[in-house]
């Protein structure tokens, strides 16, 4: 009789060698920069084919392209398709400025190729995205994308607040009674009188409410084409706009890039005679008068709280993500009678309908950032100490050739100007001619001076935020896994807390990093 023995079908995978390709890009297309190019291509492909557990995947370039865009760059793109066909399960490349110069852009492919479970090794960095302290990596290039688009921003408020020092900011959405023509602020002859029948209704002792009752009723509709309400009516009448004044920056962004209402945060520039107005200053301050006693009559007033929130480390540092309100300490009870600390959304404790955020237990915050703070431990070495020299690298470098492409501008300007004077000496310029351009040419200068000075403030801004990460790392490199809760380690580096829910929060260092945290 014959005798069959089935064998067992052999997993090859455990064989299978791993697919690595390389990606190296330069930003001009000299024959310096095709050398470099080709030297890093002969590289890659030798040090790859070298490693018997991998298998050669290709090389792939980017040349004569700028790292900001990844759009423009063929050979990145070209490797994104690969790996999502899941051709590839390594990338190597020498830094992250060679991948990608837009540091938002490198976290968003980064994250994208661990989802198609590939892994990248930043050479430069050191930095291996499938190690155990990846997601850790990914928070710290999180941090930096925003510190970058906060530097973009910047820029463009510097733009808005010149406009504001000046007077010459244009207000795009005049409020009713005006219409913007040309960047200047012109009355509506038929909205203007229903502006000043507001006001003689307010002097009359009308409640807001009735004025707005009584134009809804006329069928007047507001500058949305909306009904009139209180609050509308309220809001023309503390306008300074309607006496030709203008006061701005009333509202701001904040660091989560919401409008809200600027409470002295920022600086407000108020322009008088900005343009033509259509009420009189007096019968202005009239109205603002009488508001100010029917308010008073009504008994509307706050209790400054402020005084009670800093009894603890984290008191006034804890943000509801939902809501943006403060959350508060409380005493919970459970059914045994026995009582807990917990942190309550301010929100929440005055309308539950509002904000759904619910409290959550003192002790288990205490004890998600002592997780963290063993994370950061564990990471220093890693991610911390390289992403310090990084930083201090680039600030010891920052800005400085755009200061002195500018200070070079500012001498080439005092050259024009005592070119002029000579050529106004001799007789050679016309006093109105010379008067014209002289002018220009100060302009022009006090422009460079401010913009010098911006570029000042942002390098002590960078090295504010290098100084205290450099705390952070020096703290870390001595310390010890923590066990116990410290208050003054938090207050020492926790700028701010965020409660995304009540399983996750951020903490933001007073260096700017941001780091989630699961609450177990």
């Amino acid at each position: 009789m014959k005798n069959v023995t089935k064998i067992n079908q052999v997993d090859f995978s455990i064989f299978k060698k791993t697919r690595v390709a390389a990606y190296c890009r330069v930003s001009t297309d000299s024959d310096e920069q095709e050398l470099s190019l080709d030297t890093q291509k002969n590289h890659y492909e030798s040090y790859i084919k070298a490693n018997s557990e991998w298998e050669y995947a290709g090389v792939y370039y980017d040349e004569g392209i700028s790292g900001t865009k990844t759009a423009k760059r063929d050979g990145l793109l070209r490797l994104m398709e690969d790996c999502e066909k899941g051709l590839i399960d390594l990338v190597i490349t020498k830094s992250i400025s060679r991948f990608s110069r837009n540091t938002t852009d490198c976290l968003a492919l980064v994250r994208k190729l661990l989802n198609y479970d590939v892994y990248i090794i930043f050479e430069k960095e050191n930095i291996h995205t499938g190690s155990m302290e990846s997601e850790l990596m990914l928070a710290v290039l999180a941090s930096i994308a925003e510190s970058e688009s906060r530097s973009i921003s910047e820029n463009e408020k510097w733009s808005i607040k010149k406009r504001f020092q000046n007077g010459t900011y244009v207000i795009s959405y005049p409020p009713y009674g005006y219409a913007n023509v040309d960047g200047e602020m012109v009355i509506i002859p038929e909205q203007a009188e229903i502006v000043k029948e507001i006001f003689a209704g307010c002097l009359a002792g009308k409640s807001t409410n009735i004025i707005a009752k009584e134009l809804n009723e006329k069928e007047i509709p507001t500058k949305k084409g909306a009904k009139w309400t209180g609050s509308t009516i309220n809001g023309i009448l503390t306008n300074e706009k309607y006496i030709g004044d203008a006061l701005f920056q009333k509202t701001i962004t904040d660091a989560n890039f919401k409008r809200k209402r600027n409470y002295g945060e920022e600086e407000q520039y108020y322009c008088e005679n900005h343009h033509e107005p259509i009420i009189d200053r007096e019968t202005f301050e009239k109205a603002k008068e009488a508001i100010r006693q029917r308010g008073l009559e009504k008994g509307n007033c706050t209790e400054d709280t402020s005084k009670y929130q800093n009894r603890y480390a984290m008191s006034g540092k804890i943000k509801c993500g939902e809501c943006g309100r403060t959350f508060k300490r409380r005493y919970h009870y459970t059914s045994h009678g026995k009582s807990y600390n917990a942190w309550c959304c301010g929100g929440h404790i005055e309308d539950s309908s509002s904000c759904s955020m619910k409290f959550i237990r003192d002790d288990d915050l205490k004890r998600t950032f002592l997780t963290m703070m063993n994370k950061l431990v564990f990471g220093n070495d890693l991610i911390l100490k390289p992403l310090l020299i990084s930083i201090t690298t680039n600030n010891s470098k920052k800005n400085a050739n755009s200061v002195e492409d500018i200070e070079n501008e500012m001498k080439s300007n005092e050259e024009q100007k005592k070119q002029l004077n000579t050529l106004l000496t001799n007789g050679y310029l016309e006093r109105p001619v010379f008067a014209e351009a002289h002018n220009k040419l100060i302009m022009e200068y006090d422009h460079l001076v401010a913009k010098r000075d911006l570029l000042f403030r942002m390098d002590d801004a960078g090295y504010t935020m290098e100084q205290a990460l450099k705390e952070l790392v020096d703290f870390l490199n001595d310390a010890k896994p923590f066990t116990e809760w410290e208050e003054s380690i938090f207050e020492r580096f926790i700028e701010k807390v965020k409660v995304l829910s009540r399983d996750k929060v951020e903490f933001e260092f007073k260096c700017g990093l941001k780091l989630k945290e699961r609450i177990d």
